[in-house]
């Protein structure tokens, strides 16, 4: 990659935005300038009005991310605190207004990894290999990472958190930390395909939808409170009324996100 290419490639495919990480020498590994491309990105794609799904993937063949920076790192530069690296901290907490696909195009390791499991869908190469090795280097994975416990048995983010180990796509998929696993070279367009049938549907009903099960998965009783909420504006919406004429009419229906 030349000093002129940018560290974050946006692409537009219809109603999906790709972001693709774009430091393939350094393993797309996350900078402070790449963190800020990234959260740009994404501020980018929630206030457009016409992005309803985000696809995150690399470049090159090496890596999907390689994790944190560690030689920026070393050198003393540290992660930007302006709204852009807020909404990369979002986007970590799962907490960006449109679905996330990620696109593993090759191996993510800690930072890397825990960017990975922020996405709300995951399609993976099978060549692939994923792991959080942080306490081989005297850190622990606080992107998400130390977290994973609420989504996997104990015994095996354990494994993955104390280890450092890396597992490969087929382990991830089974663990239930990837939807789909393919060659890599089919990985973008399976995302895209993936994220497009997000994006066909009804935008007000998916973000609350995302928004209840992300919720339901570490309180469900805050779930069902919420739930209390979204109900009357979901059903009571334009698009609730629209996608019920659509379907009597047998067309597809136009949404307004109201």
């Amino acid at each position: 990659m030349s000093g002129s290419d940018p560290e974050l490639i946006v692409e537009h495919h219809d109603a999906v935005t790709v972001l693709r990480l774009n430091r393939p020498e350094a393993s797309n590994a996350l900078s402070p300038s790449l963190v800020h491309a990234i959260g740009t990105g994404l501020i980018a794609a929630e206030s457009d009005g016409t992005t309803r799904a985000v696809v995150l993937t690399g470049s090159g063949e090496r890596a999907f991310c390689g994790g944190m920076d560690l030689r920026s790192f070393a050198q003393g530069e540290r992660m930007p605190g302006d709204e852009a690296a807020r909404a990369f901290l979002r986007l970590l907490a799962g907490e960006v207004a449109v679905p996330v696909v990620g696109a593993a195009n090759a191996t993510a390791v800690a930072g890397g990894f825990e960017l990975l499991l922020a996405c709300d869908l995951v399609v993976a190469a099978d060549s692939a290999r994923f792991g959080l090795p942080e306490v081989r280097r005297g850190l622990i994975p606080a992107g998400g990472g130390t977290m994973l416990g609420a989504r996997i048995p104990l015994a095996l983010a354990m494994e993955l958190v104390l280890t450092g180990d890396l597992i490969d796509a087929a382990r991830a998929q089974a663990m239930g930390l990837v939807n789909v696993v393919v060659p890599a070279e089919a990985v973008l367009d399976t995302a895209l395909a993936l994220a497009g049938r997000i994006a066909a549907n009804g935008p007000l009903a998916v973000r609350a939808a995302r928004e209840l099960v992300r919720l339901g998965a570490v309180d469900v009783a805050a779930a069902r409170a919420r739930l209390e909420y979204w109900r009357p504006v979901v059903f009571g919406s334009e698009d609730a009324a629209e996608g019920a004429r659509a379907f009597v009419e047998k067309r597809a229906p136009r949404w307004q996100d109201r």
